[in-house]
């Protein structure tokens, strides 16, 4: 006994140095807090948006880079708007970019969506020179192109005189059923045009009308925006802003031949009288055709349009950046308004100081000077969980090529509301360790040793267990991590450091908090509370029972589950647009629903969802939620707010997949499970037998089909959140189940010639305290995320509350009858 006290003197001193110097380090990385914690969108507010390069048209050596160039100007875009800290990066293997805006309001979302797709690609093209007269017979035959219609003005002429001129006005009756929008462009432009030539429109306001100015306009070009050098912004007579180009020397020299060969007089206009216009054309759209009086040699031209400021603005912007080397496609969007960011902040904080009060004094009453211990082991939970997750991001980003969150260096990772879930669930799951040692400690003293070679044992035996249960969840997390995005990244990155750093915590940490107690202070006995003396259930001999009851769940749960269909999930993988409204009038679902339908939006899901919002007082608060279809989605938006602006309506949130990402997250989602039920019974078949790990993945795969059934019989929608909160459960429950194994798999040594059978009912019986317990801890950090939470953070919250009361249930009654059927009618060797 003495040499193992010197042996524990020996190395103490270094483990507390190592103890001191991590928490340090800890503490640098957050100091100060409001400058190395960075808050994610869904905190801060703003607006997430993921854009697809198209490179169909591109020949093989330049989709190469397309990636790349595209990149560099949406970067460049993204600056010039004066938008503060926005994180952009490629997203690896695909062709998609990551554009991270924080503090968008909604109202500056439509303008943010139109720069980053624009493509800038600035054409100059001359009109045709019969243009007047090729105009003049279509409205005379009165010819219109289809999803037009032809509006006649009386106008005044410069001369003071009042003439009477013809446009253009889009007319969505005229437009033939079933015809895309990409062929009406094409019949446009094809419209009586002559060979060469293609029909544009130029956009107008007259009388409060959107009235359209056709011009015949040649399909080749005489000049591009290649040579721009900038692009400003300047003002015509009565304050109309005009965008002013600049063009490099080989620029100048290619705008100087232009203008003079079709000057009148010129080369190609040598008539004196002769009127040509040159169209300037950006991403097919034109916004001026001017008459070209002279030759110009500046190299200098004006873009003239019905511009507000703000458009002439953003128009300057995306020329000053440059062209995009290919269409983009917004095909993922997910905005948070900053009011409702400071709304979850404020429910997470909350939920996260109720959570650790209740872990700290559950475990301080059950455990007494014990459970104080473990309390100063979650403290430093807290404070070496700064350093945990720059450890786990950088670890875990090997998963994903190198992929970094942010797609920045290896740093603390961004904060986010997913992230925050993940703070509390580690208060409840740090403790598990610490009740697995307290109870092997307890153990050891019932057999009449002595306080410190009780401690050494009680560390020792719980060890392994402690060991294989982490390793499992740090598994579910890495594949969460390596099949996720976005938020559910930060919550695999939160668990994973929780889990490393409570290993850490509860097996260093406290054991030398212990050893001070006994063999500095003379702590001779430890005093704990008993949740159940001498247990001694027929668990195994109600399994049959059991497993009829879990299958009467399964199968009328999952009955309701198909028949639902579809409707059984959100946004993230049917796609389409989730909007989510708060209002000062409650609007009835019909009024909502004729109105869209009123549009031509027919397939619409509306409800109204309550939440405990501690911020108002805890009175329930209140959300209008709109789904549509993706292309939808804008329009609904805005016929909603226009409709209902006066009642309060405004968008506090809004997430949009596109039908190709939405497939994809479905792929993720199905593979995240699999792959993760595959790596644990590979692991359990290494360290048990095959015959646990099918226990254990019959367990989980009975965990996973109640939670799902049970959650959405209550209405709710599967989303990628859900799946995080599914891998968490996998992770939980394996947790559970091993405990239980490690114990049969002690007993099958020391109960010998007993069936395995009793063996396997006796470990049940052993372990439920610590079953019961670690149960016990982490409902109660749920419960506050269920209660305090709000938003988001409620549905995952509900999703972890239903599995680990299913988790606790299955690691008796489904994991360990079905790991016995591969012993059926055995005993253990004499």
């Amino acid at each position: 006994m003495k040499r193992s006290v010197e042996a524990v003197d020996k190395h103490a001193l270094w483990k507390w140095l190592i103890l001191i110097a991590l928490t340090a380090w800890s503490l640098v990385l957050v100091t100060p807090l409001h400058e190395k914690v960075k808050l994610g969108l869904d905190l801060r507010g703003g607006t997430s948006f993921v854009l697809e390069v198209d490179t169909s048209e591109l020949s093989a050596d330049a989709a190469k880079d397309a990636q790349a160039r595209a990149l560099e100007v949406i970067r460049n875009r993204v600056d010039a708007m004066g938008v503060s800290e926005p994180i952009i990066y490629p997203e690896p293997r695909s062709n998609r970019i990551i554009v991270q805006i924080p503090g968008l309001k909604a109202a500056d979302r439509d303008r943010a969506v139109k720069n980053l797709k624009r493509a800038a690609f600035l054409e100059f093209r001359m009109v045709h020179p019969r243009n007047d007269k090729l105009i003049d017979q279509l409205f005379e035959k009165g010819l219109a192109p289809p999803g037009y219609k032809i509006v006649t003005l009386d106008e005044q002429a410069m001369d003071g005189r009042w003439v009477r001129r013809n446009y253009y006005k889009k007319d969505e009756t005229r437009i033939p059923e079933g015809l895309s929008e990409a062929d009406l462009r094409k019949r446009l432009h094809m419209f009586h045009a002559p060979a060469g030539y293609e029909l544009l429109l130029k956009e107008e306001h007259k009388q409060g009308q959107s009235l359209y100015v056709p011009y015949y306009v040649s399909r080749r070009r005489e000049l591009t925006g290649e040579h721009l050098r900038d692009a400003g912004i300047d003002y015509q007579r009565l304050g109309q802003p005009i965008v002013t180009l600049k063009f490099d020397a080989k620029g100048a020299r290619k705008f100087a031949r232009v203008t003079s060969d079709y000057a009148p007089g010129g080369a190609k206009n040598p008539s004196p009288q002769g009127r040509r216009y040159l169209a300037i054309v950006l991403d097919g759209t034109l916004y001026s055709a001017p008459f070209i009086k002279t030759p110009i040699h500046g190299g200098e031209a004006i873009i003239e349009g019905d511009f507000s400021l703000k458009e002439a603005q953003d128009l300057a912007i995306v020329l000053r950046a440059g062209a995009l080397p290919a269409p983009v496609h917004l095909v993922e969007e997910r905005g948070v308004d900053p009011s409702l960011g400071r709304d979850s902040i404020e429910s997470g904080k909350i939920a996260a100081i109720y959570g650790a009060v209740a872990v700290l004094l559950f475990m301080l009453i059950y455990y007494r000077l014990a459970g104080f211990i473990a309390d100063l082991a979650l403290a430093l939970d807290l404070l070496l969980l700064p350093l945990g997750m720059m450890v786990a991001a950088g670890f875990l980003g090997l998963f994903t090529g190198g992929a970094k969150l942010g797609g920045g260096q290896i740093s603390l990772p961004t904060l986010t509301l997913p992230g925050i879930a993940g703070l509390v669930l580690t208060a409840g799951m740090a403790v598990d360790a610490n009740v697995l040692i307290f109870e092997r400690i307890r153990e050891e003293l019932r057999t009449g040793k002595r306080l410190l070679s009780a401690i050494s044992g009680g560390y020792d035996k719980a060890f392994r267990t402690i060991f294989d249960a982490n390793i499992t969840t740090l598994l579910t997390a890495v594949i969460l991590f390596w099949q996720g995005s976005g938020p559910v990244r930060g919550f695999a990155v939160t668990l994973s450091a929780g889990i490393i750093v409570s290993m850490y915590t509860a097996l260093v940490a406290t054991r030398l908090f212990f050893n001070v107690l006994v063999t500095r202070f003379g702590l001779s006995r430890l005093s704990m509370l008993t949740m159940i003396r001498n247990a001694n259930f027929d668990f195994l001999g109600k399994r049959l029972l059991a497993g009829a009851l879990s299958l009467l769940i399964i199968i009328g749960t999952w009955t309701v589950f198909v028949m639902k269909g579809n409707a059984n999930l959100g946004v993230d993988f049917t796609g389409g647009k989730a909007l989510t409204f708060v209002f000062s009038e409650k609007v009835p679902v019909d009024d909502l629903r004729a109105t869209l339908k009123a549009a031509g939006i027919d397939e619409v899901q509306i409800q109204y969802l309550r939440e405990m919002a501690a911020v108002e007082g805890g009175h329930a608060k209140e959300y209008l939620e709109v789904k549509v279809g993706f292309e939808e989605g804008d329009r609904a938006r805005k016929i909603l707010l226009e409709k209902f602006g006066a009642k309060g309506f405004r968008v506090v949130k809004e997430d949009s997949v596109g039908p190709q990402v939405g497939r994809e997250l479905q792929r993720k989602g199905v593979t995240a499970i699999i792959a993760a039920l595959i790596g644990i019974v590979i692991y359990l078949s290494i360290r048990f037998e095959f015959g646990f790990a099918m226990g254990a993945i019959v367990a989980l795969a009975h965990d996973v089909l109640i939670t799902v059934g049970v959650y959405c019989l209550m209405g709710r929608q599967l989303s990628l959140p859900i799946v995080a909160a599914l891998l968490t459960i996998v992770g939980y429950s394996v947790n559970d189940t091993i405990v239980v194994f490690d114990r049969i798999r002690e007993n099958l040594r020391l109960m010998r010639g007993k069936s395995y059978t009793e063996t396997a009912n006796s470990s049940i019986n052993q372990t439920l305290s610590r079953t019961l317990l670690t149960s016990l801890t982490t409902l109660l950090s749920v419960t506050m995320l269920l209660v305090f939470g709000g938003g988001a953070i409620h549905d995952f919250a509900l999703t972890l509350f239903i599995g680990i009361v299913v988790g606790t249930y299955s690691s008796i009654y489904v994991a360990t009858p079905v790991a016995m059927l591969w012993h059926s009618g055995e005993k253990t060797t004499a």
